[in-house]
């Protein structure tokens, strides 16, 4: 399979957001945003466990959403702040439907959506 061909993702991802970079159709070659997710967050919550347990199941559902955006992935290149991005990284490799995709990951600042697009098509080009 030529790489031109190849369902080739993008994600920028903080904690609370991530932007999904693809191409709506493989043949084409221009990619855009197919969408965005939202995480608000935990609500406070006096007990340490629920609290706890409450987050993990917000950032699976987080990670699930993502992922929904992104059938049959080829390839992905996940950037963002912080560690969430190893994270979903290892939830793709542990998820059946993903774990023979190739990712990477990289650490990038906020940016606006067509300095992704831009930065996403460097990558895969």
């Amino acid at each position: 399979m030529s790489h031109k061909n190849k369902k080739a993702f993008g994600v920028w991802m903080d904690t609370h957001h991530a932007t999904i970079i693809g191409k709506e159709n493989v043949e084409d070659d221009s990619f855009v945003v197919l969408g965005t997710v939202n995480n608000n967050g935990a609500d406070n919550n006096s007990n340490e466990h629920a609290a706890n347990n409450h987050e993990v199941t917000l950032k699976h559902k987080y990670f699930k959403e993502i992922a929904a955006l992104m059938p049959n992935i080829d390839e992905i290149h996940i950037t963002g702040t912080g560690q969430i991005q190893e994270q979903f990284v290892k939830f793709l490799a542990d998820t059946p439907q993903y774990k023979n995709a190739k990712s990477s990951d990289s650490t990038a600042e906020k940016m606006s959506d067509d300095q992704l697009i831009s930065f996403v098509e460097t990558h895969f080009n």
